[in-house]
């Protein structure tokens, strides 16, 4: 394993698969000064703090007001009165046992703010942000401001005159085969038809193992032009050799210096980040707002009353007049008065969701300052999320009385949306899927807000796994001393503090099939709505599909690295998770990984497939055979050449690679090691000689096809030795023999083991196509079979109860499972000419590991809370709902309206996927209907006559089935139908049966859309 010893790669794991070994260290030489210790400034403190920068200083000059707690989770009740700063300054400093938090909460010199590399401003006065912000641009300070004001939200970055970002957006280099270069002035590659290269106008790039125009491979990056998906311009190469073959093009990452306005020039001359393209001229509206806002306060002394129509008014005036004195450049024709006035109406409010949208991102922009990763924002961000006011009756509904303060946690909410709002979240039921990253901050958010914290409310939230180390840097809820504690149980003890009025459950459930006797029809029912915190796509179907079954709304969002999403998902307004979802990406062909490698990805699956056959398959297959008598015939039964292998396998394993020592593992592996890495190529260029020309003339070994080389074993080797003490122990687990790290007895064990000659078999056909392959599957040698059969006769002649199979697990560093996948594919990677993977990179690509950054999480999960707002008030127009995408690397953050349900009509009766026909079973008398009341029920109440019903996938009933056969279906009751054609028992926990239905109205040329199913209801 790689040695960073700077950086705990146990806690920052999925931090760094996004940021980087460097970018980590360069930021944790900073020092980090958050004025302001409301909402928003503990949020931005919380995520940079997790990260791990050198140091963090909060700082407040003022004390805890009630409405504080409306979003500074890190407050109490009993904090009221006292200094904000000094009162979260403990439970921050739990965050990260490697950053040292301290609170300040004297005035702002410039000593003080000497002391710091990058410094952030909320809640502060613009005079306060001119003076601090040009203090810090005449030193080169990185300056940041961020505010929020109810539904409204600012962000504002100075890194001062020239800021280098070393990686604009944190991707992996592109990069793609050459097959061709043309001589000319600009030359013209042209790339593999295998994959798209992917490069863009201005990309820079670089070539390796070109043969001919070797001039190329060793000049400096060079700019490139787009043309097309497979080819693009480069330099003139008129002047260079002729190309002959091969190559490699890779994208470079060049560094850019950027240039920022101090805030003073900024504000006259800004720079804007769009959020919402529906919203263009509101941002430049807001940019005019907030100055007059922050005039108002200095006029009043205060902010505009909730809800306080006067001093709307005031503000609206006072923007006209800062309109006016404005340059040309910022002056607006026609100010967006009615999203002034909504600012000041609710300017007083504090919400949670807002803060952790807008500190996310600004703890971002705090980790560029510091690290030099990522492209910073370009100067301004504003962002609003009015929608989330009442549709209709705004007016009515939002008054100076409603919003007024009551002296409770809660009153910075209460300012945006009123008493009556407050008392609805407080009896509301939801159910939270997952309790991880995403999990934590919907429960923090949930506690902030008072979801379930009332009479009649509760969360329940279901998660089966257990706290990692890894799990520390992001999920907030959890400390050092929970590791190894249930998730769920932990999140709501944590969440319970920051609000002890919230009622929530913890479950450790898996939600699917078989637990829907526990939330089956009965849960659903009694539910509000749901909140998926998933990490896997079938997951999330599933919890969709019951959704959609009890028509209840759905709130998705998802992370990966600085790129998040959000989906709302309303029942009869919007389209599903499921119906939103694209294909799939497809596996890498089989023939690829097998013998035409030309990726590290090929070479690391190519690993993680032989630790799977090697270590855990095979193993399965023994126990198996020594367990189940049949095992044999049913194998055989299944035919093909994969039998042979199985059959094979299991005997070889009890027979002739059996070890019966660890020497005999050591031995094993040597001889494992010379197949795979000499042996099987030799064989290859046996069949397919480095100068073998196809039946067109070309060289058979160019573009995607690398020719190979034999390796030698060295055991001075590094890699030869790691494969050798990692597969020797793996092998010896599987047998339950003890191994050793020890390399010097391994080396001396070596020298003993005898390695068998090897020549290569002209017989032997080797596949290039996975077609080939496929083809071939079916041809066996039954010789073989037969023979294996006679020896496997007997299982206890083999005198062994068991072996162990091995289950891949990537977060255990100590176990030979990663380093195994590393020193694998690292030396096929050797056989094909590929430039190795490191060990961390490795251990992400074969891991499957998610990247994974606080930030990414806070602002995702601000999002979801803001559609929560709208779904519990039932908004109804398409247009007040959003979906988003966010990269905080770039930065860019893309809303839009929902794609809407979908209808079809059956008949005179148009649906979408949310509806269904509830039916009830029983007659008043208690008898159930039969198939034949069922029938004539619909022809009855809705016009449509069903021909054929389904239970599943079983075949309930058909019009066309024989006449015999259809009486007697057409008597049975439902639920006997249902039994027969299942041959098993309603269990006792389903209380609604789902029937499919269809009608003889339905028009085949419509779209193929669910049928509305039929809720036939048992009770």
């Amino acid at each position: 394993m790689a040695g960073n010893a700077d950086i705990d790669e146990s806690l920052y794991s999925r931090q760094l698969y996004v940021l980087g070994h460097e970018a980590m260290r360069r930021m944790k030489e900073a020092d980090v000064l958050v004025s302001g210790m409301r909402g928003l400034g503990v949020e931005i403190a919380k995520n940079i703090i997790l990260a791990g920068v050198k140091s963090v200083t909060v700082h407040d000059e003022g004390q805890t007001q009630w409405g504080d707690l409306s979003s500074q989770f890190f407050l109490r009740e009993g904090d009221v009165g006292q200094n904000r700063a000094e009162s979260c300054e403990s439970q921050l400093a739990e965050l990260n046992v490697y950053v040292p938090v301290t609170s300040y909460t004297g005035s702002l010199s410039e000593d003080i703010l000497s002391a710091f590399q990058v410094v952030v401003l909320t809640n502060t006065s613009l005079e306060e942000q001119l003076r601090i912000g040009s203090f810090c641009h005449s030193r080169d300070i990185k300056f940041i401001v961020a505010d929020t004001k109810g539904l409204c939200g600012q962000l504002f970055c100075d890194f001062g005159d020239k800021f280098q970002v070393t990686d604009p957006d944190g991707e992996q280099p592109l990069s793609a085969m050459v097959v061709h270069i043309s001589k000319g002035n600009p030359g013209v590659v042209t790339c593999s038809d295998e994959e798209r290269h992917g490069l863009q106008d201005g990309d820079h790039v670089t070539f390796s193992e070109i043969h001919g125009m070797t001039e190329l491979n060793k000049h400096e990056p060079i700019e490139i032009r787009f043309l097309d998906a497979y080819t693009f311009s480069i330099c003139d190469t008129s002047g260079f050799s002729e190309y002959k073959k091969g190559g490699i093009v890779t994208e470079v990452k060049m560094p850019k210096t950027l240039t920022f306005k101090p805030l003073k020039d900024s504000l006259n001359y800004p720079e804007m980040n769009v959020t919402d393209f529906s919203k263009i001229e509101r941002h430049c509206t807001f940019h005019i707002a907030f100055q007059a806002l922050h005039r108002f306060v200095k006029e009043t002394g205060r902010l505009p009353k909730p809800r306080g129509q006067a001093d709307a008014e005031k503000l609206v005036a006072m923007a006209r007049t800062l309109n006016q004195e404005a340059p040309s450049t910022l002056q607006r024709e026609q100010l967006d008065e009615s999203a002034v006035r909504k600012l000041a109406l609710g300017a007083a409010g504090d919400l949670s969701p807002i803060n952790a949208f807008i500190g996310g991102v600004a703890a971002q922009e705090v980790m560029k300052a510091c690290s030099g990763k990522f492209t910073p924002l370009k100067q301004w961000l504003y962002f609003d999320a009015l929608e989330c006011l009442p549709e209709e009756n705004e007016e009515l509904a939002l008054t100076e009385e409603t919003c007024a303060p009551r002296g409770c946690r809660y009153d910075g909410q209460i300012a945006v949306f009123g008493s009556a709002f407050q008392e609805k979240l407080a009896g509301l039921k939801y159910f939270m899927v997952g309790a991880g990253a995403i999990g934590c901050e919907l429960l923090k958010n949930f506690a902030m807000i008072g979801l379930a914290a009332g009479e009649g409310g509760n969360i329940t939230v279901t998660d089966m796994d257990s706290i990692e180390k890894s799990n520390l840097n992001r999920q907030f809820l959890f400390r050092q001393g929970d590791v190894t504690k249930l998730k769920s149980e932990t999140a709501a003890l944590a969440i319970r503090k920051m609000n002890p009025s919230l009622h929530i459950s913890a479950h450790q459930n898996r939600v699917g099939p078989e637990t829907e006797h526990i939330y089956g029809h009965e849960f659903f029912s009694g539910l509000d709505g749901v909140v998926t915190a998933l990490d896997n796509v079938e997951a999330r179907m599933y919890v969709d599909r019951c959704c959609v079954r009890y028509q209840k709304p759905l709130l998705d969002s998802g992370t990966q690295g600085t790129k998040g999403h959000t989906q709302v998902i309303v029942p009869f307004l919007t389209e599903s998770y499921g119906q939103d979802q694209g294909g799939t990406q497809n596996a890498f062909p089989m023939c690829t990984l097998k013998n035409f490698p030309h990726s590290i990805l090929h070479t690391l699956q190519w690993a993680r497939d032989e630790f799977e056959g090697l270590f855990k398959q095979t193993s399965e297959h023994v126990n198996q055979y020594l367990q189940d008598p049949q095992f044999v015939e049913r194998t055989l039964k299944q035919g093909g050449a994969e039998t042979l292998d199985i059959l094979q396998g299991v005997y070889d394993s009890l027979g002739t690679r059996r070890p019966r020592d660890w020497a005999d593992c050591v031995s094993w592996a040597r001889c494992h090691w010379e197949s795979c890495y000499r042996n099987n190529i030799q064989q290859l260029l046996h069949c397919f000689p480095s100068d073998k020309v196809t039946s067109s003339g070309l060289p058979f070994w160019s573009g995607p096809k690398r020719c190979p080389h034999p390796l030698i074993f060295n055991p001075n080797n590094t890699t030869h030795m790691d494969y050798i003490v990692a597969s020797a122990n793996l092998y010896a687990q599987t047998y339950g023999i003890k191994g050793t790290r020890d390399r010097g007895e391994i080396a001396r064990t070596l020298q003993t083991v005898s390695v068998p000659d090897f020549t290569p078999q002209s017989s032997m056909r080797i596949h290039t196509t996975d077609e080939e392959m496929q083809d071939d599957k079916q041809g066996v040698d039954n010789s073989k079979l037969e023979e294996l059969e006679v020896k496997l006769a007997s299982p206890q002649s083999f005198g062994m109860s068991s072996m162990n199979p091995l289950e891949f697990e990537k977060d255990d560093d100590t176990n030979f499972h990663i380093d195994f996948i590393v020193a694998a594919s690292n030396l096929r990677a050797e056989n094909y000419d590929i430039p190795p993977a490191d060990w961390h990179k490795s251990k992400q690509i074969a891991g499957k590991i998610i990247p994974a950054i606080a930030t990414t999480t806070a602002a995702v999960v601000g999002l979801v809370c803001l559609e929560l707002y709208k779904v519990i008030q039932g908004h109804k127009k398409m247009s007040s709902y959003r979906s988003s995408y966010i990269n905080l690397a770039v930065p860019s953050c893309n809303l839009w309206e929902p794609t809407p349900a979908r209808t079809h009509k059956v008949s005179e009766l148009e649906y979408t996927l949310w509806h269904h026909f509830p039916i009830q079973g029983f007659k008043p008398d208690g008898e159930e209907m039969t198939v034949t009341d069922l029938l004539d029920h619909f022809k009855i109440t809705h016009s449509l006559g069903i021909i054929q019903l389904f239970y599943g996938e079983s075949w309930l009933y058909n019009s066309s089935a024989p006449e015999e056969k259809r009486t007697k279906r057409l008597k049975q009751r439902v639920s006997e139908a249902v039994q027969e054609v299942t041959n098993m028992e309603i269990p006792s926990h389903v209380r609604v049966l789902e029937l499919t239905p269809v009608f003889a109205e339905e028009n085949d040329s419509e779209e193929n859309l669910p049928v509305p199913f039929i809720q036939y209801n048992l009770q």
